[in-house]
């Protein structure tokens, strides 16, 4: 049972409150599938007149952005310790390398790389704590976090839905299309961001030798 199908067995409200929180559960630095947990449910909305793509959309939107604010006022009060922590325990998603090309996307961009960073999968999880340890000053973290909540999650909520309404039947038989798309752009952004990860990691200066 793939995604789309488990989300068809439960209430509306359960659907809401699963985007809610899987979303604000990766917006706040937990490594979860919240891009492939809106497009199904986007796509259910579509084809199942009790799930309302207007409130999904508010939902999935409220996840992002209380949840990237959770993240940055952990990561403002845990600071560097914690990204080392992080490492420590998710080492293909807080490597050296990984935070050392998030903080060079801070650098540049400023606050739109909190914006920007919602359509990027690992970027979602970086963008509240990493703000947070940078000491962003919160009222640019808000306006960006809010944008970018509407944006992709009120965005993703809309085209989805409008997709599925148009192509009703053609979706029946293929609905899982929607789902590998969805991943194929999550790969991709996934293996674009790994390799600049893993470039500043060999950047990075090797720790010198402790003197006896």
């Amino acid at each position: 049972m793939h995604v789309q199908e488990w989300l068809d067995t439960v209430p509306a409200a359960a659907v809401y409150a699963v985007v809610g929180l899987v979303i604000g559960l990766e917006s706040l630095g937990i490594p979860l599938p919240g891009e492939i947990i809106l497009v199904s449910a986007a796509l259910l909305s579509s084809q199942h007149g009790g799930i309302d793509p207007f409130v999904l959309g508010l939902c999935a939107t409220a996840g992002a952005v209380i949840g990237d604010s959770i993240g940055y006022a952990i990561g403002r009060k845990g600071g560097r310790p914690l990204l080392a922590w992080l490492g420590r325990k998710f080492p293909r998603h807080f490597s050296e390398g990984h935070v050392a090309t998030a903080e060079r996307s801070f650098q540049k961009w400023g606050m739109w790389a909190v914006f920007f960073g919602r359509f990027i999968a690992l970027l979602r999880i970086f963008a509240g704590p990493l703000a947070g340890v940078l000491h962003m000053p919160y009222w640019k973290f808000l306006i960006a976090n809010v944008l970018g909540g509407i944006a992709w999650a009120g965005g993703t909520t809309a085209v989805i839905y409008y997709v599925g309404v148009v192509a009703e039947s053609w979706l029946k038989r293929f609905s899982w299309l929607g789902l590998v798309v969805a991943a194929l752009i999550g790969l991709t952004s996934m293996l674009v961001l790994k390799r600049k990860a893993k470039k500043a990691q060999a950047a990075l200066p090797a720790p010198e030798a402790e003197t006896p």
